[in-house]
């Protein structure tokens, strides 16, 4: 597998800001970018804010969030090489497609998340203790109650579905919540749902179902107020894309669901960021579902019970984590007199203490009450349930 070429990755963009429309070869096979690897912009456009249609805030609060995605990320690897956790997935490298798509958002908006997307319930304001106490599986755990395995998050009142390690499952849901929103709101003002998986997914065969009906449910006349949104980070835990897939692009396999493709460089954050709100103002108007591929690529394991140097070379992984999204954009606020040079080496010394008070308090949270395995599952806990409860105190 070769490295990242200069013509798709660094110097250029291949494609002009999508016009989000079926059959726009320009944004199916291009990679729509903002921000050169140096943090500059690529064709400043004077008709724009800052030259990039994104405001100095909106980069600052995405760089904030990044950066302390990587210092939870990194931290709970730790933890789980220490035998403290059981099992992490990391977004190591990724920070820019995950909380760039989730600011795209509203807080009205639902999430569908993969395995890479818990940080878009952080950027939400979903607590740093119940997301630690998740991890842990502990009494803190108000999400999953210890139920499920660590990254698995999800919050009620943030829109944030709980992850399901079924690969692809949540796509046909996220069709469906999409299709309520249609029902139960008018056009051009809908609160939308994104379905996000990784490029393995789009192998399973819920991903065709979900594009399926995304294409055909037209309730009212207008398309679903839907966002597929795909992080091709060309790998599928071992099976690299080329090995899935003989399209050029995943963002081509929109057009034969009559589906709006788009294709966007996912290490860079306000690429991601413009591309989202384009496609979340288009849906919510009641244009046809919009499939996103943030082109990335997977720096570190698939999860901590994967070791990726079994099957790739490492040196293309090397050259990836060059182009680091975090790096990019700190840059770029350098650049802009909105970050001091030091500012983001200042900011993740602030999280990583915020991280270690965290995890301290989190681990001093005793284990779920063994009851807890049958609350919510029986209006009326059975007699030997009962008895056996009873025994183990």
């Amino acid at each position: 597998m070769s490295g990242p070429r200069s013509d798709d990755l660094e110097q250029t963009t291949t494609s002009p800001f999508p016009r989000l429309a079926v059959g726009d070869r320009d944004a199916m096979f291009g990679c729509f970018r903002v921000l050169r690897p140096d943090g500059a912009v690529i064709a400043p456009d004077p008709d724009l804010e800052n030259g990039t249609g994104v405001p100095d805030s909106d980069a600052l609060a995405m760089l904030k969030s990044m950066v302390r995605q990587r210092a939870i990320d990194e931290r709970m690897l730790g933890l789980q090489r220490q035998g403290r956790i059981g099992f992490y997935g990391a977004a190591t490298g990724q920070e820019a497609g995950t909380i760039a798509a989730g600011h795209a958002l509203q807080l009205r908006d639902w999430v569908h998340p993969a395995l890479r997307e818990g940080g878009i319930a952080l950027h939400r304001g979903y607590p740093l203790a119940t997301y630690l106490a998740q991890i842990f599986g502990s009494a803190a755990d108000t999400s999953t109650k210890g139920r499920q395995m660590p990254c698995h998050y999800g919050s009620k009142a943030l829109n944030f579905v709980t992850l399901s390690s079924v690969m692809a499952t949540q796509m046909p849901q996220a069709v469906g919540t999409a299709y309520a929103m249609a029902l139960r709101h008018a056009a051009p003002d809908r609160p939308l749902c994104l379905g996000a998986i990784g490029d393995g997914a789009t192998s399973e065969g819920d991903f065709h179902v979900a594009l399926t009906f995304a294409g055909v449910m037209r309730p009212r006349g207008l398309g679903l107020p839907l966002l597929l949104y795909v992080q091709n980070n060309q790998w599928a835990i071992s099976t690299p894309v080329e090995k899935q897939t003989a399209a050029q692009t995943l963002a081509a396999k929109a057009e034969g669901y009559g589906l709006v493709g788009v294709r966007v460089d996912g290490n860079d954050a306000l690429a991601v960021l413009r591309v989202m709100r384009a496609a979340a103002e288009h849906v919510r108007a009641g244009g046809v579902p919009v499939l996103v591929e943030a082109l990335t690529y997977r720096v570190g394991a698939h999860s901590t019970s994967d070791d990726p140097s079994r099957y790739r070379d490492e040196a293309v992984t090397r050259a990836w984590a060059s182009l680091d999204p975090i790096d990019r954009l700190a840059r770029y606020l350098v650049g802009r007199k909105v970050l001091a040079e030091d500012g983001a080496a200042l900011l993740r010394a602030r999280y990583d203490e915020e991280v270690r008070d965290a995890l301290a308090a989190a681990e001093a949270v005793p284990p779920v009450a063994l009851r807890t395995l049958v609350e919510d599952v029986y209006a009326q806990v059975p007699a030997g349930l009962e008895r056996q409860l009873a025994d183990v105190g």
